[in-house]
């Protein structure tokens, strides 16, 4: 990586309001995955991995959830520069929160006075990839870029649901769309569009001359949709194809892999993405690990054989974490969380379960989110009758059923 001072900026002040109930009490960064760990983990562990260490993460909605798991998680070491320190809105500069996600890093420009960086990341704290980062910055360094957004190319049908970047063939950004109806092809590459990934690379005194400028203008204080479209126009703006980025320890056809969790339908795919008999996003990587929390839980246990009465503790297709019991139940195409437990004779497919949720006998559930400490009582049955779960549950556009925090549901 070409040698430069650079600081880290992760936006991770979201309410995710699409993924309701899931963030009725955490900030959607918070928001467990993959069983054993938060979304937030992904952005710091690729800049961990990628040597970053100056980073900062701006908080705002519902984040004691947040600031609770990066304290247990991210301990690293001051004496020699390395920190992750967490930002709360403050009201620096007048009486409102953050307008946009532009707003909260102006509103933090003191910092970046502070660490004089030569370089600024800003990265969404709320997205699910690997990226080694070094590599965006040797690219931003090499093509003498003042501005990088980070982009994936997406089919054409599915773009329109992203911000759309368009690009010449040199690969300068000329042009920015919000969710289009009618998104322009990357030249030469026709059926696909960039999409921003949401992650940025500044040279320090460009973010703060745009960022001193939007504050004044009547905008919405956005990152895509006005700060970009601003250093357009005066700067020289390139965009970085995250699906030539390689990262270590990788297999062959994992690179591009970025996921938006932004709704519940994509959430729930992502998770079960890592089900997959051969993953893109491995988690077993262990040149590139996705580091978190690690509770003090005993070992799962898989419990009770009876093929004559089905009384049998199994699980194929699944991801069970440290703490959970199988006992006499059956999982299949499913991701525990620590310290679930299956009771006999119940079944879970296709679902996700938080911790120390409590899955009664007979019970059975397919195509479900259930959030911790949930109890399931014996002989329920989720996902199932769909029209009957909306009546009293949260049902996706795609016939997810999703169980909030703490609920017992008969």
């Amino acid at each position: 990586m070409i040698s430069k001072k650079i600081l880290v900026m992760v936006l991770a002040g979201g309410e995710g309001k699409r993924l309701h109930p899931l963030t009725k009490d955490r900030a959607k960064p918070a928001v467990p995955f993959g069983g054993r760990y938060r979304i937030i983990d992904f952005v710091l562990s690729n800049f961990i991995n990628a040597g970053l260490y100056r980073i900062k993460v701006l908080t705002q909605y519902k984040s004691e959830s947040l600031n609770s798991h990066v304290a247990r998680a991210w301990h690293l070491s001051p004496s020699i520069g390395h920190s992750i320190d967490m930002v709360p809105a403050q009201m620096r500069i007048g009486k409102d929160w953050y307008r946009g996600t532009a707003d909260a890093v102006y509103q933090n420009l003191n910092l970046v006075h502070d660490e004089g960086p030569d370089l600024v990341c800003v990265f969404g704290g709320d997205h699910i990839y690997k990226m080694d980062i070094r590599q965006m910055i040797d690219f931003h360094v090499k093509k003498s870029s003042q501005v990088t957004v980070g982009a994936v190319p997406y089919p054409l049908r599915e773009a329109g649901s992203y911000g759309v970047i368009e690009v010449d063939r040199n690969g300068s950004i000329t042009g920015f769309k919000e969710k289009p109806s009618d998104p322009r092809p990357i030249p030469g590459r026709a059926g696909m569009a960039l999409c921003s990934m949401g992650n940025y690379l500044f040279d320090t005194d460009v973010l703060i001359e745009l960022l001193e400028r939007d504050a004044k203008n009547e905008s919405g204080h956005d990152f895509g949709r006005d700060l970009i479209p601003a250093a357009v126009k005066r700067y020289a703006v390139k965009a970085y194809d995250f699906s030539k980025n390689m990262v270590p320890g990788e297999q062959k056809g994992a690179a591009g892999y970025w996921r938006d969790v932004g709704e519940i339908d994509s959430y729930w795919q992502a998770n079960m993405d890592l089900v997959s008999v051969t993953p893109m996003l491995n988690l077993y990587n262990f040149e590139w690990p996705i580091r978190t929390f690690y509770p003090p839980y005993p070992p799962a246990k898989f419990v009770f054989a009876d093929e004559e009465t089905k009384r049998i503790g199994l699980a194929t297709d699944s991801m069970v974490s440290e703490g959970c019991i199988i006992s006499g139940g059956r999982i299949s195409r499913s991701i525990l969380s620590p310290g679930v437990r299956i009771n006999s004779f119940s079944t879970v497919e296709d679902s996700v379960l938080f911790e120390r949720v409590d899955v009664g006998r007979y019970a059975k559930i397919k195509r479900a989110i259930i959030d911790k400490d949930v109890r399931i009582m014996p002989h329920a049955v989720i996902g199932y009758n769909l029209e009957k779960d909306r009546k009293r549950l949260t049902v996706s556009d795609k016939g997810i059923v999703v169980i909030p925090k703490g609920a017992v549901v008969d």
